[in-house]
């Protein structure tokens, strides 16, 4: 045996190694909830991140592809967008705490997320897909709004059908001396004040305390038409040069009727997001609302300095916190604040309030992003595909183990050692590499076993015409692994190469397909070669074996 003690150190460290990398996934599979509970989840995290990894349709989660919508970018901004959103989502990802995460980029312009365990679509959608641009800006001034709205109010009547009616009636009525024809023409006049008074864009908008005020509130039902009139390039000309109108985060409920506030702001930011060094969810942060979570913020020094400034120079002063153009808040501004702390409050759910403080503290999407597939696999779809995916394996390794027997006999048991020890390093290599398993890996699986049963094939037939020729088994053992050398190195680099082209151009889940196929291919060579090697070597060199049961 001292000629083979090398390969003996390099099989018992490989099994070593196995039981090294496996026996996380042992225990995370034989866990009980009880033992899980007195483990604690940072300690059952740690065990679960060193374990194998299970892929989305076995474990179940979401499935979205997001394309970057690069029409508002420049040449310099849009060439590494997808690369800049990419790594944006990835910390994103990372900082919410979702294991084995997959996010890859897909041709020029879209990306593609797997989040596995994740089943709420709409938590994962604000999470990757919100821009989260934050922008402190000041709100204008009463009697700005006031103007602004006033304005609006001629510009829409001027244009309106009640403006060229009223100047009918006006000329009608000079040039009328009947007296009767003058009372229906004042009838129609009142009818034409009511038709002004429907064109206002004030008569849509709702005022909750008395005197010139800085926003105003509008009715969930008249929000879109509101905002269509905001948009109307006519209005959008004639107002005020360095502002615009902004739209409360929520509708909040006022007498029993959803409204939605209305800001008139600065254009201008004085502060972004790009100055946040921290975001974190704080309880208490809204007086008026004691016991609900927000998020407070820490700006860096540069940021701190600029905030300083801005709240020393707008002392009453309201300073809106606009996130992805909505006002999350919008408070007063009560003196400097001179150490560069902010929060944002605004109704949030603790979930809302911590996917917020996760995208500030990742920054800003560089561009919008699009969903344009959206998937979700249950968990216990995904358990049926594991159950059905080991069934399928069992039963072809039962298979072919039962056929070796039957038709080659004693060499058949040292092909199933093989066979067993083959399925043992390749699950273990995955582990160590951080690999996901997929159902198509599965699939990779199951035809590894059968590659790993056409190299013992070879070898036992040529094992088989050696001894036919009255060769003594020692040499007929020799010359059937060197004849067959060869013949299974050929197949299965062939085998190999094709498994790294599928790893480099296909798809997911023909990826997933190809890494367990790579991975067999060396366990499976491995083993036919150096593992069943050893054993006939073995049996030969402690038993002095005469005729062999091939």
């Amino acid at each position: 045996m001292g000629k083979n003690r090398l390969k003996i150190v390099l099989v018992l460290a490989a099994l070593v190694l196995s039981v090294f990398y496996l026996y996380p996934t042992y225990r995370v599979i034989t866990l009980s909830p009880e033992e899980r509970e007195k483990m604690g989840e940072e300690k059952y995290a740690a065990l679960r991140g060193k374990a194998l990894r299970l892929g989305l349709d076995l474990q179940g989660g979401m499935h979205l592809v997001m394309e970057v919508d690069k029409s508002g970018l420049s040449e310099d901004e849009a060439d590494d967008a997808i690369d800049r959103a990419l790594e944006i989502i990835r910390n994103r990802v990372d900082q919410f705490g979702v294991s084995e995460p997959s996010i890859q980029k897909q041709g020029e312009d879209r990306i593609v997320v797997q989040l596995p365990g994740v089943q709420d679509a709409q938590q994962a959608k604000k999470l990757i897909g919100q821009t989260a641009l934050l922008e402190f800006k000041l709100v204008r001034s009463a009697a700005d709004f006031t103007e602004t709205l006033r304005r609006i109010d001629e510009y829409l009547y001027l244009q309106s059908d009640a403006s060229k009616e009223k100047k009918k009636t006006d000329e009608t009525v000079a040039d009328s001396s009947d007296s009767s024809a003058a009372d229906d023409f004042l009838a129609d006049e009142e009818t034409a004040a009511d038709e002004e008074a429907k064109t206002r864009l004030t008569s849509l908008l709702r005022f909750f305390r008395s005197g010139a005020q800085d926003q105003a509130w509008v009715p969930e039902e008249s929000v879109a038409k509101v905002d269509s009139i905001l948009n109307d390039p006519g209005v959008k000309g004639i107002m005020p040069f360095g502002t615009l109108f902004a739209w409360g985060r929520d509708p909040k409920d006022f007498q029993g009727q959803k409204m939605k506030a209305l800001y008139l702001l600065n254009d201008r930011a004085e502060i972004t997001g790009a100055s946040i060094s921290n975001a974190r969810v704080q309880i208490g942060l809204d007086r008026n609302a004691p016991n609900a979570p927000g998020v407070s913020l820490t700006l860096t020094s540069e940021g701190s300095h600029e905030f300083a400034r801005v709240t020393g120079d707008n002392v009453g002063r309201r300073l809106a916190i606009v996130l992805d153009g909505h006002v999350q808040s919008a408070p007063t501004i009560r003196g400097k604040i001179p150490r560069g702390n902010a929060s944002i409050t605004g109704g949030f759910e603790m979930d809302e309030a911590k996917i917020l403080s996760i995208v500030l503290r990742a920054g800003a999407l560089p561009a919008s992003l699009k969903f344009v597939e959206e998937r979700t696999v249950g968990p216990s779809l995904g358990r049926d595909s594991i159950r059905q995916g080991v069934r399928a394996a069992v039963m072809g390794v039962i298979a072919v183990a039962v056929f070796m027997l039957i038709y080659y006999k004693g060499a058949g048991v040292v092909a199933n050692i093989g066979l067993f020890l083959n399925l043992v390093f390749l699950m273990a290599v995955m582990a160590g590499l951080k690999a996901t398993l997929t159902l198509p890996g599965i699939a990779g699986i199951i035809l590894t076993i059968g590659m790993a049963v056409d190299a013992n094939v070879l070898i036992f037939e040529r094992i088989r015409e050696e001894i036919r020729n009255r060769k003594t088994v020692r040499a007929s053992i020799e010359s059937g692994y060197s004849r067959a050398f060869r013949t299974i190195l050929d197949a299965n680099i062939t085998t190999l190469i094709t498994a790294f082209v599928l790893l480099q151009f296909g798809t997911a889940s023909v990826k997933g397909f190809a890494v367990t196929l790579s991975v067999g291919i060396l366990s499976s060579m491995f083993c036919a070669l150096i593992i069943t090697r050893l054993i006939f070597d073995f049996l030969v060199d402690r038993f002095a074996v005469k005729k062999l049961s091939i």
